[in-house]
């Protein structure tokens, strides 16, 4: 028998009162031996409360003056051990609460993609450590293609040599080591750009050339799984002067889901 547990969306924005914010949500889940009696016997000698956790979250927090997200997991999960040793591992899983400095001492919440990380921690260290890109919502009026797919007596999407593509993509990636690591920024701006510029097949064709690149321009990341949907728009009326110009409404599910797991040889 294997028992885990812990607490999620733990929030947590720490500014020095000046110019400085970092804002995420973290998720911690912790597992052992230790905790087997409270599942088999009702006895909670062991259990560190969910409550408990969160406090200690916000206290790590206070201390923390970095601006890495994947930093502050590993402090958090080092420090929680360190505190607890009967834990045997901990997985620590945190995203970015994006904020968009406006001046010096002002900033604007985003709702746009956002840096995610997840670390797995054991007493000897960190174990495992992925991070990432979320809710990229990517929209290119050209450059797109779906055609020569197999048909049958079941399909009835019309060919396209060249459309509209709009996706919402997740990005994650693993580096050779947790200290030389590459900012989730970067992955993303060679993400769009690949995006813009690569004439695509399909988004089949487009994931794996995305990866290509991000594997070819970042020698640290050995591993980039990205997860896509297809949102392309509806079409609800076409001009009869020139076909390019369309009007699109939002789509009715189900979407289209694609994706792909490319490693470093």
């Amino acid at each position: 028998m294997s028992v885990h547990y812990g607490k999620a969306g733990v929030r947590v924005y720490r500014t020095d009162g000046q110019r400085t914010l970092f804002a995420a949500e973290v998720r911690l889940d912790v597992s052992g031996s230790g905790f087997l009696p409270a599942y088999t016997r009702g006895d909670n000698s062991m259990i560190v409360p969910t409550d408990t956790m969160n406090n200690f979250v916000q206290a790590v927090a206070l201390e923390y003056d970095g601006a890495s997200l994947e930093e502050f997991l590993a402090e958090v999960g080092r420090r929680f051990l360190l505190t607890y040793p009967h834990v045997e591992h901990l997985t620590a899983q945190g995203r970015q609460v994006p904020f968009g400095r406006e001046s010096e001492v002002l900033f604007q919440r985003l709702h746009d993609d956002y840096e995610v990380a997840e670390l797995v921690l054991g007493q000897e260290g960190i174990r495992s450590h992925r991070c990432g890109r979320e809710a990229l919502h990517l929209i290119k009026i050209t450059g797109s293609a779906f055609a020569e797919f197999l048909r049958d007596e079941y399909t009835t999407l019309p060919e396209a040599r060249d459309r509209p593509l709009f996706i919402h993509l997740n990005a994650y990636w693993r580096h050779r080591t947790f200290v030389e690591r590459v900012a989730s920024r970067a992955v993303r701006d060679l993400i769009s750009e690949t995006f813009t510029a690569f004439v695509s097949r399909s988004i089949q064709h487009l994931l794996h050339e995305m990866a290509q690149r991000v594997l070819g321009r970042f020698p640290p990341i050995v591993e980039v799984a990205l997860e896509a949907e297809n949102r392309l728009w509806d079409t609800a009326c076409a001009s009869e002067r020139d076909p390019r110009i369309k009007v699109y409404r939002d789509p009715r599910p189900p979407y289209g889901v694609i994706g792909l797991t490319l490693r470093r040889a």
